[in-house]
């Protein structure tokens, strides 16, 4: 039984497979949900920050990163689900060990995410959080990746 579901959100079609996913575990087994979306705080850090107001570039990633789990936390209200939220702060791009301690503190039972199966060259260049989570944890992962339009 899950009882905890956590779920990566962005703003991307797998994502939207992936709470499609985490809905009916959800549903069928009456679990909690916790939806997480994590900014990288150090991506303006290392730039140069003469030139930026790097605070107020940091604080509009929180902004835009609150706006995204408010909108998939509103999708999974409409399917019948409430959903906590969080929003989470990496330093230096390691988004899965993020989510993976996020898992752990809350003790997650299941991490619902998806994934773009990327492959080859894009894999190597873009890597995978997903990739990254599995890993990482010991908590399951259920990987959803969107249809493709046909």
């Amino acid at each position: 039984m899950y009882q905890k579901i956590l779920v990566p959100v962005d703003d991307s079609e797998t994502c939207v497979a992936a709470l499609k996913e985490a809905t009916r575990f959800a549903n069928d087994q009456h679990a909690r949900v916790r939806l997480v979306h994590v900014i990288d705080l150090a991506q303006f850090a290392w730039s140069a920050n003469e030139f930026l107001d790097v605070p107020q570039l940091q604080e509009a990633l929180r902004r835009a990163g609150q706006r995204t789990l408010a909108t998939q936390a509103e999708r999974m209200q409409e399917a019948g689900i409430e959903a906590e939220t969080a929003l989470l702060e990496a330093w230096g791009g390691n988004l899965a060990k993020t989510i993976v301690e996020d898992a752990d503190g809350w003790q997650a039972d299941l991490i619902v995410m998806g994934t773009h199966g990327y492959g080859g060259l894009t894999h190597l260049l873009l890597g995978s959080v997903a990739e990254g989570v599995m890993h990482q944890t010991t908590v399951p992962v259920l990987l959803v990746r969107a249809k493709a339009n046909a």
